[in-house]
């Protein structure tokens, strides 16, 4: 009887864990877009805040300063898709319809966009020095490109800051997630295990 009782339990846990795993996984995966959400907002903000400026600079600015908000405007424009394209797909993102695995790849997929958008960031920022650098020597046009490079090394700077922590942010929270969640392969039966590492305190 103790062994017909083990062996009910053992086959009620195998039928649960798929559940716990799911569920585990949906709750990971919902702080994640939370987390690119709040990203969103924060590019967003600063994209609208940069507009506003950029144009009220442009109309009354001169010289340099004309160009560097000009640019704050045009670089904004873009910044502002993004956030909201981010945002809407985000929104409509639709969690049951994923699988554990697809949730963690996608996870990945947008930590991994962070950090490629640093290495770009890097580049914008070089881009912007060569830009002042060149300024010197069309002096006919040093306003325009002074005051483009500028601004572009504003945008980017701010763009690495900005990538560098969402990277570390998501980075944390996976190696969170599967530091509590170990999964191992056995051959023989061709199965995946899931076990869960639970706190008692």
């Amino acid at each position: 009887m103790r062994l017909k009782n083990i062996l009910v339990l053992l086959l009620l846990a195998s039928l649960c864990i798929p559940v716990w795993a799911q569920t585990d996984y949906q709750q990971f995966y919902t702080q994640s877009l939370k987390t690119n959400n709040t990203g969103m907002f924060v590019l967003g903000s600063w994209a609208i805040a940069n507009m506003a400026t950029g144009a009220v600079g442009w109309a009354n600015s001169s010289g340099q300063r004309k160009y560097f908000h000009q640019m704050n405007l045009f670089w904004n424009t873009v910044n502002l898709s993004i956030a909201g394209i981010a945002l809407y797909n985000n929104l409509s993102t639709e969690m049951g319809s994923l699988s554990g695995s697809q949730m963690l790849q996608n996870h990945i997929k947008t930590e991994n966009l962070y950090i490629i958008n640093a290495g770009l960031d890097v580049l914008y920022i070089g881009a912007g020095f060569f830009l002042k650098n060149y300024a010197i020597k069309k002096p006919e046009k040093h306003n325009l490109f002074t005051g483009y490079g500028n601004s572009v090394i504003l945008q980017g700077s701010f763009l690495l800051l900005f990538d560098l922590i969402m990277a570390g942010i998501q980075q944390s929270h996976r190696m969170d997630f599967v530091k509590n969640m170990s999964i191992f392969y056995q051959p023989d039966f061709n199965v995946m295990q899931v076990a869960f590492s639970i706190p008692l305190n």
